[in-house]
C-alpha cells in the first residue's frame, strides 16, 4: 500500500503552464482524505504550502532538490547542508559566479539582480517563456541580492544554483565538479543550469528520510519525476514513475513511464492508485 506520494513539480505534477489546477488540487485532497502524505519534491526553494498555487494545502515539502525538508505545516524538519569547508572552496575558486545559495531562510545571492538575470538572457525565446512561467507569481521565500562571500559562509547553505553565460567559465566549473564528486553532486533539471549540493543529498535521500520520519517503509512510497534532478529518486524507489515528456535518463531510471504532464498523468495516476487501494479495503492514518 502506498502511504507517501512524492512528486516533482515542473513537468510532472504541475500542468504545462507550471501551475496547479482543479485536477491537481483534487489529487492532493484525495491523498489527504485517504490519510496518506503527498510530498512536493522540487528543485525550487519552496518554503511554505502557500507557494506555487497550493493555497496552504497540507503537503510536505522537499525543497532545493530534497536538501530542505518541511512538514505539511511548513515546519523545518531536516536539512542536508553543504559542508562549510567545501562551500568555501567553491565560492573562493569561482569568485565571479553569482551563485544562488539556498538556505532554510531564503535564497542569498552573491551578486546583483542584473547578474542573476544575465544567465537567462541567452536562452532561446521558448525557454525564456517556460522559465518565466516556472517563476510565476512572487513566492513567499526571501531572495537577498549583493551578498558577500563572508556573509554566505555564515549561512546553512544546502544548494548552489547558477547559470554561467561565459562558456569558458562554465567548462571550468564542470571540470571542478568532476574532480570533486567525493563531496559534491550537480543534478540540474536542465543542462543550462548548475544545481550543486552535498554528494549524498538529493530528492531520493530526502524522500527516504521523510518516509522514515513518518514510520513509512520505502516500499510504501511512490515517486514521480521527469528530469535530471529526479534520477536519484527514481532509481531508489520500487514504485517510481517517469513522465512521457521526461528525459531519456529519467525514463531509464524509473520502474515505469506513464503519460504526459499536459494530460495530468501524475495526479491521475495518484488518484487511480488511491482508488484501487480503497477498493481493496486498504486505508492508512496520517502520522
Amino acid at each position: 500500500m502506498i502511504k507517501l506520494f512524492a512528486c516533482d513539480l515542473d513537468g510532472t505534477l504541475l500542468n504545462i503552464l507550471h501551475t496547479t489546477d482543479k485536477t491537481i488540487l483534487r489529487a492532493v485532497q484525495e491523498v489527504v482524505d485517504a490519510g496518506a502524505h503527498l510530498a512536493i519534491a522540487t528543485g525550487r526553494a519552496m518554503q511554505t504550502t502557500n507557494d506555487h498555487g497550493f493555497g496552504g494545502m497540507p503537503v510536505d515539502i522537499l525543497g532545493s532538490n530534497g536538501t530542505i525538508v518541511r512538514d505539511r505545516t511548513g515546519r523545518l524538519l531536516k536539512t542536508f547542508p553543504i559542508e562549510p569547508e567545501v562551500l568555501e572552496d567553491v565560492l573562493r575558486t569561482f569568485p565571479t559566479i553569482p551563485f544562488d545559495c539556498a538556505t532554510p531562510d531564503g535564497v542569498f545571492i552573491r551578486g546583483s539582480k542584473a547578474q542573476h538575470e544575465e544567465g537567462f538572457k541567452r536562452d532561446h525565446v521558448i525557454r525564456r517563456i517556460i522559465m518565466r512561467g516556472m517563476r510565476g507569481p512572487l513566492p513567499t521565500y526571501h531572495m537577498v541580492f549583493d551578498q558577500k562571500t563572508e556573509d554566505i559562509l555564515k549561512l546553512n547553505v544546502c544548494k548552489l544554483n547558477c547559470r554561467v553565460p561565459d562558456e569558458g567559465l562554465a567548462r571550468e566549473l564542470k571540470a571542478y565538479l568532476a574532480e570533486h564528486t567525493d563531496t559534491l553532486v550537480d543534478a540540474p533539471f536542465n543542462p543550462e543550469m548548475f544545481e550543486i549540493s552535498d554528494r549524498d543529498a538529493n530528492k531520493g535521500a530526502g524522500v527516504a528520510w521523510l518516509a522514515a520520519h513518518y514510520g513509512i517503509s520505502e516500499d510504501e512510497c511512490a515517486v514521480y519525476g521527469d528530469g535530471g534532478n529526479d534520477i536519484a529518486m527514481l532509481k531508489r524507489f520500487k514504485h517510481s514513475y517517469a513522465m512521457a515528456n521526461g528525459s531519456d535518463e529519467a525514463k531509464e531510471a524509473a520502474s515505469e513511464t506513464i503519460g504526459y504532464c499536459a494530460f495530468h498523468a501524475a495526479p491521475r495516476h495518484i488518484m487511480r492508485t488511491l482508488r484501487e487501494q480503497r477498493a481493496a479495503g486498504n486505508y492508512t492514518t496520517i502520522a
